[in-house]
C-alpha cells in the first residue's frame, strides 16, 4: 500500500489553517471568561451597593426613633440626638463576600445637626413677600462671614425666590378661524418697557440649589454651608440654643460678634430654657434693644441627619432633612453627598 504524500505547500496551508482556528478558540474563550469577570464583578459591586443603602436606612431610621423619643420642650447640644455615632464595625452583621478568616471592615458613623441652627433662606419670603428683617439679617451673616459684595449676593437671592414664586400662565391660543388679533398702536411715551418673563425659576429645596442664584459659586457655598440652609418652609425660627455666634449675630438686633461669641461661651455652660432666659443673657448694652429681627425659639422642628458606611474599599454617605411634629417623625429628602 503506497502512502499518499501531499505537495509542502498544502502542509503548510493546513498547519497556518489549525494555528487560526487555535488563536480563534482561545480567543472566544478568553472573551468568555472576561465577560464572566465583569458580569460577576458588576453583581458584587450591585450586592455591595445595596448592602450599603440597607444599613444606612437602617441609620436614618435609628435616627428617628432617637428624635421621636425626645420629649423634652428644649433642644440643645446636650441632648441625646446631638451625640455623634463613632465608627461601629459590622462585620458580624453584613455579609460582604469575605471568608470567615479573611480581615474585613465595615463601618458605620453619622451625626445628627439641628437644622434651625441655620439661617432659613426661605425664610427671607414670609406671606409671599420679601420680609426686610431676614434679608438684612441674611446681609449681615454673609458680612460676618467675610462674603464679598454681601448685598449684591443679598438682593439677587431675594429676587430669585420672588421669580420662583410667581405662577406661570400658559398662553391659550386662539380658536381656529379667528381673525388675527389687531396690532396694538406705538407707544407715545418714553417710558423704560416691562421687561419680558422669563422661564420660571426652580424654588429653592436643598443648599446647593443656590447655585441657580446668580454671583454664588462653589467657593461661596463652601464658606456658607455651616451657617446656611434651604428649609421648606419659610416660618421657621432660629434655635439660640444650637445657632452659632455668626448667626445669632446676624439675627439679633445691634449683638456684635464677639458678643455673640460670649453667648455661645455661656450657653455650653447652661442652655437656654426659653426665650425670656435668652433675653436676660443678653449683654447690657444689648437688654433694652429689641432682642430680634428674625423669629428665635429653643424648640426645633427639622434636623439634617448624616450617615457614612464603609463596605471593604467603598463608601457611601448620605444626608437626609428630616422633620419632627410630635411623635411624627419623616424623611422630607435623602441626597448622597
Amino acid at each position: 500500500m503506497h502512502r499518499v504524500r501531499w505537495p509542502r505547500r498544502q502542509r503548510g496551508v493546513a498547519v497556518i489553517t489549525a494555528l487560526l482556528l487555535t488563536t480563534l478558540a482561545v480567543t472566544i474563550v478568553a472573551s468568555l471568561f472576561w465577560q464572566q469577570q465583569v458580569q460577576v464583578r458588576s453583581i458584587e459591586n450591585q450586592r455591595t451597593q445595596l448592602q450599603k443603602q440597607w444599613i444606612l436606612r437602617g441609620a436614618l431610621d435609628w435616627s428617628r426613633l432617637i428624635l421621636r423619643s425626645d420629649t423634652n420642650q428644649v433642644d440643645y447640644l446636650g441632648d441625646p440626638w446631638a451625640i455623634p455615632l463613632e465608627e461601629v464595625r459590622l462585620d458580624e452583621f453584613v455579609e460582604n463576600g469575605k471568608q470567615d478568616a479573611d480581615a474585613s471592615s465595615a463601618t458605620l458613623s453619622g451625626y445628627i445637626l439641628d437644622a434651625q441652627g441655620r439661617f432659613n433662606v426661605n425664610g427671607m419670603l414670609r406671606g409671599g413677600t420679601a420680609s426686610q428683617a431676614d434679608v438684612t439679617a441674611f446681609a449681615k451673616l454673609l458680612t460676618n462671614l467675610g462674603i464679598p459684595a454681601a448685598t449684591s449676593l443679598t438682593t439677587a437671592t431675594v429676587t430669585y425666590l420672588l421669580a420662583a414664586r410667581q405662577p406661570t400662565t400658559p398662553v391659550a391660543p386662539p380658536p381656529t378661524g379667528s381673525p388675527p388679533p389687531a396690532t396694538p398702536p406705538p407707544p407715545t411715551t418714553t417710558a423704560a418697557p416691562t421687561p419680558q418673563s422669563g422661564p420660571r425659576m426652580m424654588k429653592l429645596t436643598q443648599f446647593d440649589d443656590l447655585l441657580a442664584v446668580p454671583g454664588f459659586t462653589e467657593e461661596v457655598l463652601q464658606k456658607i454651608k455651616n451657617f446656611v440652609i434651604v428649609l421648606p418652609e419659610a416660618t421657621t425660627s432660629i434655635n439660640v440654643n444650637t445657632a452659632s455666634a455668626e448667626v445669632l449675630s446676624a439675627v439679633i438686633s445691634g449683638l456684635s460678634l464677639s458678643d455673640a461669641t460670649t453667648l455661645v461661651a455661656g450657653r455650653e455652660r447652661a442652655y437656654f430654657k426659653d426665650a425670656a432666659d435668652f433675653n436676660s443673657r443678653l449683654p447690657v448694652n444689648d437688654a433694652t434693644k429689641p432682642p430680634t429681627v428674625v423669629p428665635l425659639d429653643v424648640k426645633t422642628d427639622y434636623f439634617l441627619v448624616n450617615g457614612k458606611v464603609k463596605l471593604n474599599n467603598a463608601v457611601l454617605e448620605i444626608q437626609s432633612l428630616v422633620e419632627r411634629r410630635g411623635p411624627v417623625v419623616k424623611v422630607v429628602w435623602t441626597r448622597e453627598t
